[in-house]
Protein backbone atom coordinates (compact mmCIF):
# COMPACT_ATOMS: atom_id res chain seq x y z
CA UNK A 1 0.00 0.00 0.00
CA UNK A 2 1.18 3.28 -0.86
CA UNK A 3 1.07 6.17 1.60
CA UNK A 4 1.04 9.68 0.43
CA UNK A 5 2.63 12.41 2.36
CA UNK A 6 -0.54 14.43 2.39
CA UNK A 7 -3.97 13.02 2.26
CA UNK A 8 -5.09 15.36 -0.54
CA UNK A 9 -2.50 13.83 -2.77
CA UNK A 10 -4.17 10.46 -2.39
CA UNK A 11 -6.44 9.62 -5.39
CA UNK A 12 -8.90 7.90 -3.08
CA UNK A 13 -9.43 11.22 -1.33
CA UNK A 14 -10.27 12.95 -4.59
CA UNK A 15 -12.53 10.14 -5.66
CA UNK A 16 -14.38 10.46 -2.33
CA UNK A 17 -14.53 14.27 -2.66
CA UNK A 18 -15.81 14.06 -6.22
CA UNK A 19 -18.32 11.40 -5.11
CA UNK A 20 -19.67 13.68 -2.38
CA UNK A 21 -19.78 16.66 -4.79
CA UNK A 22 -21.60 14.51 -7.33
CA UNK A 23 -24.03 13.20 -4.70
CA UNK A 24 -24.51 16.77 -3.39
CA UNK A 25 -25.27 18.19 -6.85
CA UNK A 26 -27.41 15.22 -7.80
CA UNK A 27 -29.17 15.35 -4.43
CA UNK A 28 -29.85 19.07 -4.86
CA UNK A 29 -31.24 18.49 -8.34
CA UNK A 30 -33.27 15.51 -7.09
CA UNK A 31 -34.50 17.54 -4.09
CA UNK A 32 -35.64 20.31 -6.47
CA UNK A 33 -37.46 17.79 -8.68
CA UNK A 34 -39.03 16.03 -5.68
CA UNK A 35 -40.08 19.37 -4.14
CA UNK A 36 -41.57 20.50 -7.48
CA UNK A 37 -43.47 17.20 -7.78
CA UNK A 38 -44.73 17.50 -4.19
CA UNK A 39 -45.76 21.12 -4.80
CA UNK A 40 -47.59 20.08 -7.96
CA UNK A 41 -49.29 17.28 -6.08
CA UNK A 42 -50.24 19.70 -3.25
CA UNK A 43 -51.65 22.12 -5.82
CA UNK A 44 -53.62 19.30 -7.44
CA UNK A 45 -54.95 18.19 -4.03
CA UNK A 46 -55.94 21.81 -3.23
CA UNK A 47 -57.74 22.04 -6.59
CA UNK A 48 -59.52 18.75 -5.93
CA UNK A 49 -60.50 19.96 -2.45
CA UNK A 50 -61.78 23.23 -3.93
CA UNK A 51 -63.73 21.27 -6.57
CA UNK A 52 -65.11 18.94 -3.89
CA UNK A 53 -66.11 21.94 -1.78
CA UNK A 54 -67.79 23.57 -4.80
CA UNK A 55 -69.59 20.32 -5.61
CA UNK A 56 -70.68 19.99 -1.99
CA UNK A 57 -72.11 23.52 -2.05
CA UNK A 58 -73.91 22.70 -5.32
CA UNK A 59 -75.22 19.43 -3.86
CA UNK A 60 -76.46 21.24 -0.75
CA UNK A 61 -78.16 23.85 -2.96
CA UNK A 62 -79.73 21.09 -5.06
CA UNK A 63 -80.88 19.31 -1.88
CA UNK A 64 -82.41 22.52 -0.54
CA UNK A 65 -84.11 23.11 -3.91
CA UNK A 66 -85.40 19.53 -3.95
CA UNK A 67 -86.76 19.95 -0.41
CA UNK A 68 -88.43 23.22 -1.43
CA UNK A 69 -89.89 21.53 -4.52
CA UNK A 70 -91.13 18.62 -2.38
CA UNK A 71 -92.69 21.01 0.13
CA UNK A 72 -94.31 22.99 -2.71
CA UNK A 73 -95.60 19.79 -4.30
CA UNK A 74 -96.97 18.63 -0.93
CA UNK A 75 -98.67 21.98 -0.40
CA UNK A 76 -100.08 21.93 -3.92
CA UNK A 77 -101.34 18.38 -3.42
CA UNK A 78 -103.01 19.40 -0.15
CA UNK A 79 -104.60 22.39 -1.91
CA UNK A 80 -105.82 20.15 -4.72
CA UNK A 81 -107.28 17.70 -2.20
CA UNK A 82 -109.08 20.53 -0.39
CA UNK A 83 -110.42 21.85 -3.70
CA UNK A 84 -111.56 18.36 -4.68
CA UNK A 85 -113.31 17.92 -1.32
CA UNK A 86 -115.01 21.30 -1.67
CA UNK A 87 -116.04 20.48 -5.24
CA UNK A 88 -117.39 17.08 -4.12
CA UNK A 89 -119.37 18.74 -1.31
CA UNK A 90 -120.69 21.35 -3.74
CA UNK A 91 -121.69 18.66 -6.23
CA UNK A 92 -123.32 16.61 -3.46
CA UNK A 93 -125.29 19.67 -2.31
CA UNK A 94 -126.26 20.51 -5.89
CA UNK A 95 -127.33 16.92 -6.54
CA UNK A 96 -129.34 16.85 -3.30
CA UNK A 97 -131.00 20.16 -4.16
CA UNK A 98 -131.78 18.94 -7.67
CA UNK A 99 -133.21 15.67 -6.31
CA UNK A 100 -135.30 17.65 -3.82
CA UNK A 101 -136.54 19.98 -6.56
CA UNK A 102 -137.39 16.98 -8.76
CA UNK A 103 -139.28 15.34 -5.90
CA UNK A 104 -141.16 18.58 -5.22
CA UNK A 105 -141.97 18.93 -8.93
CA UNK A 106 -143.26 15.35 -9.08
CA UNK A 107 -145.28 15.90 -5.92
CA UNK A 108 -146.82 19.05 -7.44
CA UNK A 109 -147.58 17.15 -10.65
CA UNK A 110 -149.21 14.36 -8.62
CA UNK A 111 -151.23 16.89 -6.60
CA UNK A 112 -152.28 18.61 -9.85
CA UNK A 113 -153.37 15.25 -11.30
CA UNK A 114 -155.28 14.46 -8.11
CA UNK A 115 -156.93 17.89 -8.18
CA UNK A 116 -157.81 17.44 -11.87
CA UNK A 117 -159.23 13.98 -11.15
CA UNK A 118 -161.24 15.40 -8.23
CA UNK A 119 -162.53 18.25 -10.41
CA UNK A 120 -163.40 15.80 -13.17
CA UNK A 121 -165.18 13.53 -10.69
CA UNK A 122 -167.07 16.47 -9.18
CA UNK A 123 -168.08 17.63 -12.67
CA UNK A 124 -169.21 14.13 -13.59
CA UNK A 125 -171.20 13.85 -10.33
CA UNK A 126 -172.77 17.29 -10.92
CA UNK A 127 -173.64 16.41 -14.50
CA UNK A 128 -175.11 13.10 -13.38
CA UNK A 129 -177.03 14.86 -10.58
CA UNK A 130 -178.26 17.50 -13.03
CA UNK A 131 -179.41 14.82 -15.46
CA UNK A 132 -181.15 12.92 -12.67
CA UNK A 133 -182.71 16.16 -11.35
CA UNK A 134 -183.76 17.17 -14.85
CA UNK A 135 -185.33 13.79 -15.52
CA UNK A 136 -187.08 13.86 -12.13
CA UNK A 137 -188.27 17.41 -12.70
CA UNK A 138 -189.49 16.48 -16.15
CA UNK A 139 -191.44 13.59 -14.71
CA UNK A 140 -192.87 15.74 -11.89
CA UNK A 141 -193.73 18.61 -14.22
CA UNK A 142 -195.20 16.24 -16.81
CA UNK A 143 -197.43 14.66 -14.17
CA UNK A 144 -198.33 17.80 -12.24
CA UNK A 145 -198.86 20.42 -14.95
CA UNK A 146 -201.63 20.65 -17.36
CA UNK A 147 -200.99 22.03 -20.87
CA UNK A 148 -202.28 25.56 -20.09
CA UNK A 149 -200.08 25.94 -16.97
CA UNK A 150 -197.10 24.59 -18.93
CA UNK A 151 -197.72 27.10 -21.69
CA UNK A 152 -197.91 29.97 -19.14
CA UNK A 153 -194.65 28.84 -17.52
CA UNK A 154 -192.96 28.62 -20.90
CA UNK A 155 -194.06 32.15 -21.83
CA UNK A 156 -192.78 33.50 -18.49
CA UNK A 157 -189.40 31.76 -18.97
CA UNK A 158 -189.04 33.15 -22.51
CA UNK A 159 -189.86 36.68 -21.29
CA UNK A 160 -187.33 36.30 -18.41
CA UNK A 161 -184.54 35.00 -20.73
CA UNK A 162 -182.99 38.40 -21.71
CA UNK A 163 -182.70 39.42 -18.02
CA UNK A 164 -181.16 36.05 -17.07
CA UNK A 165 -178.62 36.32 -19.93
CA UNK A 166 -177.57 39.82 -18.83
CA UNK A 167 -177.12 38.60 -15.26
CA UNK A 168 -174.93 35.71 -16.33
Amino acid sequence: MHHYEHFWLDPKFWVAVSFFIFVGLLGRKLWTLIAAALDARATAVRAELAEASRLRVEAEAMLAQAEQDRAAATAEAATMIERAKAEAERLAAATAAEAEATAARRERMAMDRIAAAEASAITEVRNAAAEVATAAARDVVAKALDPQAASAMLDAAINDLPRALRAA
